[in-house]
């Protein structure tokens, strides 16, 4: 079936498509009677003006642009980005806006991509995700006069507003909560130390543990399941092992826990384990694992109505989102009794 055009309204109307087009973009030179007749006929026939008409009409492309620099492998793996996606889209699909994505190998590669796509009119503004330190896109942005909204923290998002969650908080209550089960060896398995939300973590955890006199260590890893289950393996066959792990997402925390089930160790009489994110992953193993939950629709939500904002000359200010909330499962349990010197335990 042909797509309705303008030419099909203006025969419909008995007017030109100069005047179908003055009363589809809500500009002056057609009465009040004729625009109304022709949008009603617009909604009859199902017509739906073209991304490249609109910008010729308004200067707007009618999409918003999101490039995540992460390996295809990982992004498959990782709920976090399909549910910040699905958040972003709900919103965007209320006004008609279209989520133009694409995935870059590296930051240079998703700088000229921007620059593409503003020179090209192709998109009204863009997502930021995966805010890196001394991050070289916050300049670019700026320097184009690109509206762009930060998913994540305002300290690195210069000028640009950020929508972000308050990672410091939730390690304090992942380390409280293990603390209160007599934890003394903590150690986290996180991402990429570029990226802001792995630093503040890291600080967290290591200013969080020292206060509560707590032997805490961080090492990284790349999300995947394989770099969870091998850091895993390195942290139990150390002389002194940890009795708890943080993982960073939901893929390596179910990755250690089969790790670590593979090398007798018990979870929890012998190790806790939590994880970052909170998805179908943790409730679908044994045991079920404890994990810090958000609401990350809701979070890729509020960017698009920041974003919106931004692009129609309205720049918001950050938004703090709700703190994680830890829900403790069967993965966590009291710290294993220290083995006396010279048992051969």
């Amino acid at each position: 079936m042909r797509r309705p055009t303008i030419a099909d309204i203006a025969r419909r109307a008995g007017v030109t498509k100069a005047a179908v087009s003055f009363a589809l973009n809500g500009q002056p030179g057609v009465s009040a009677a004729t625009r109304e007749r022709i949008l009603a006929i617009a909604a009859e026939i199902g017509f739906e003006p073209s991304s490249a008409a609109r910008a010729l009409s308004d200067g707007r492309a009618g999409a918003f642009g999101l490039i995540i620099d992460r390996p295809a492998r990982t992004l498959g793996s990782e709920t976090f980005f399909m549910q910040l996606i699905s958040g972003i889209q709900t919103e965007l699909t209320q006004d008609h806006i279209t989520l133009l994505f694409s995935m870059a190998e590296d930051q240079a590669e998703e700088i000229r991509m921007y620059r593409t796509w503003w020179a090209q009119r192709k998109v009204d503004g863009v997502f930021l995700v995966d805010l890196q330190v001394r991050d070289r896109r916050i300049g670019v942005l700026t320097e184009l006069g690109v509206p762009a909204v930060v998913i994540g923290t305002p300290r690195g998002s210069g000028q640009l507003p950020a929508v972000w969650q308050d990672d410091e908080a939730a390690t304090e209550a992942v380390v409280g909560h293990l603390a209160e089960l007599g934890h003394r060896r903590i150690a986290r398995i996180g991402g990429f130390p570029r990226y802001w939300h792995s630093r503040l973590r890291t600080d967290a955890l290591a200013q969080v543990a020292a206060a509560a006199g707590i032997e805490a260590v961080t090492v990284a890893a790349d999300y995947t399941a394989e770099h969870g289950a091998e850091a895993t393996q390195d942290l139990l066959k150390r002389t002194d092992p940890p009795t708890a792990i943080l993982y960073d997402n939901d893929v390596m925390a179910v990755a250690g826990l089969g790790a670590a089930q593979r090398m007798g160790v018990r979870v929890p009489a012998d190790l806790s384990i939590v994880a970052w994110d909170d998805t179908a992953f943790c409730e679908l193993v044994h045991p079920a694992l404890t994990a810090l939950r958000r609401d990350i629709p809701a979070t890729g939500a509020s960017a698009a109505r920041m974003l919106s904002e931004a692009v129609a000359g309205r720049p918001p200010g950050h938004l703090a989102e709700p703190s994680p909330v830890l829900v403790s499962r069967d993965s966590t349990g009291p710290a294993p009794a220290p083995v006396p010197p010279g048992s051969g335990g």
